[in-house]
């Protein structure tokens, strides 16, 4: 009975991925509109600095994802490495949305290489979530689609037997000592 039920947990899980790719096949892919830059350093899951043309180096905030902290282990370490691996040194394009900076002067953007978005693949392979980014939506779609197909092929932070039990701001959170306790005894 057991094998049975296991049999039918791959069929649907396979069916949901189909379903999903479909759904992602759908989405339009329009070639990047944006300016080319050199990924100098990988400062976060979520955060690059890069080199444009003025050799001036720029924080880039990607949209539309929010990733595990380093000390969110593995998972922090993990999508930083994954970046490392793909994005240091290589030539990017950096696409803006409407917001094009973020409260700490970083710019928000999403980055693509090879002609893949680099956002949608963190979420895609598991390493991020996917975060709504208003005004900057533009590719909210895809980032959901990505995180539905994570979760459903279990990879991850979305993996069964290692899953990332905290988001990451309920990370942080736990980690900031309670304001409310200094001082008082």
């Amino acid at each position: 009975m057991i094998k049975y039920k296991s049999g039918w947990n791959r069929a649907w899980k396979t069916l949901a991925w189909v379903s999903l790719s479909l759904g992602l096949a759908g989405c339009p892919s329009s070639p990047p509109v944006g300016k080319t830059v050199t990924v100098e350093r990988i400062v976060s899951g979520n955060t690059l600095e890069v080199i444009g043309d003025r050799s001036t180096s720029e924080t880039i905030r990607l949209i539309g994802i929010t990733a595990p902290s380093e000390e969110q282990k593995p998972w922090g370490r993990e999508v930083q490495q994954y970046l490392e691996n793909r994005l240091h040194q290589q030539a990017v394009i950096l696409e803006l949305d409407r917001e094009t900076e973020d409260r700490y002067g970083r710019i928000l953007g999403y980055i693509w290489h090879d002609g893949e978005l680099i956002n949608e693949e963190l979420v895609k392979e598991g390493y991020v979530l996917a975060q709504q980014w208003f005004p900057n939506t533009q590719y909210s779609q895809r980032l959901q689609y990505a995180e539905q197909r994570a979760r459903t092929l279990g990879l991850g932070i979305w993996n069964p037997e290692n899953p990332m039990r905290l988001t990451p701001s309920e990370f942080r959170r736990r980690q900031q000592p309670d304001s409310t306790l200094l001082g008082h005894r």
